[in-house]
């Protein structure tokens, strides 16, 4: 997820966290009042990581901290907690990093550029993207319906009976960084927002729609591993201009794409030694993000036997991220 805007964004994820979590999605327990034993721990090689609910998020931590347990000797302990609250916790260091953020402009003021409690980590080398997106079976039939200007012709055919009688637009977690309901408003869409309550809920339902090989229309982003199992095609929205998203009621462009970025302790930055050294260096591709999500989500794979697996592919790439 790609955005510059003052609305929360998760959208829109491992280490410690089973494969439930996984399936859990946004519904896990605001963790911003539990804070871990090891966050800031003075003298010990400990490490704690912010874990969003989305499996991307998820895959970044996994191999993060298998390398710093295998390599470097660390013991990492994660939490999982929503995007903003994930930066009052880094600020007041109850975790250490965040690895995946979508963009948080109003956080960045207040905790990198007032408080210097944060400091950016640097790129994580993906570049995120939410979009709206219909199956390219769909698609294929009807080309015009990735325009957005002749959604209203097809609303009927994605009305569900969630939906009140207009048609529905799929989103995930209300807590995600979404301008849906405002681009459905300004954009006069006889559309309703519907919201599935996680990713993990979104993704079974658009699993169920192609299995049945029904139309659908669902905010959705990149990357993300679905994609190789449910061929999706992008509707496009107006263009996406500097400054368009600012006011979160008059939003009426698209989602911009945003290089995601690391953000870590202002502390923990200078005082983290090794550790914090590795996370600055961490950066990988959309393709490798994709390799551990899809090991994660799809194949079953526990986050720790995931990161082993590309890490026994990839020492080359890792290598590099050691001190």
């Amino acid at each position: 997820m790609r955005m510059r805007t003052t609305r929360l964004r998760t959208t829109p994820a491992v280490a410690g966290v089973s494969a439930l979590l996984l399936l859990t999605g946004c519904g896990a327990a605001d963790m911003t009042r539990q804070a871990s034993p090891f966050a800031n721990a003075q003298g010990a090689k400990t490490v704690t990581l912010s874990v969003q609910s989305w499996v991307g998020a998820q895959a970044n931590v996994a191999v993060a901290q298998y390398l710093l347990e295998h390599e470097l000797g660390y013991r990492v302990d994660t939490v999982q907690v929503d995007e903003v609250p994930a930066w009052d916790a880094l600020s007041q260091g109850r975790v250490d990093a965040i690895l995946e953020d979508w963009g948080h402009p109003e956080q960045e003021q207040r905790y990198v550029e007032d408080k210097k409690t944060i400091v950016n980590g640097g790129d994580l080398g993906v570049t995120g993207h939410i979009g709206w997106f219909v199956p390219t079976y769909f698609a294929k039939r009807h080309p015009d319906v990735t325009d957005w200007k002749n959604l209203n012709k097809y609303a009927e055919q994605f009305r569900t009976p969630e939906s009140g009688g207009k048609g529905q637009l799929m989103d995930g977690s209300p807590s995600y960084v979404t301008n849906d309901k405002a681009l459905v408003k300004n954009l006069k869409l006889d559309y309703q927002v519907v919201f599935a309550g996680s990713e993990a809920a979104q993704i079974t339902q658009i699993k169920q729609f192609a299995k049945e090989k029904k139309p659908f229309l669902t905010y959705w982003y990149t990357p993300q591993w679905l994609f190789e199992k449910v061929p999706m095609t992008e509707v496009k929205l107006p263009p996406y201009k500097e400054g368009c998203d600012a006011d979160p009621e008059k939003v009426a462009c698209a989602y911009p794409h945003t290089p995601l970025q690391k953000y870590l302790n202002a502390d923990f930055a200078e005082n983290g030694g090794d550790a914090a050294d590795f996370l600055k260096r961490f950066t990988w591709t959309t393709e490798d993000q994709n390799e551990v999500s899809l090991m994660i989500a799809e194949q079953k794979l526990s986050p720790e036997e995931a990161a082993k697996k590309w890490a026994d592919g990839h020492e080359s790439t890792w290598k590099k991220w050691l001190p």
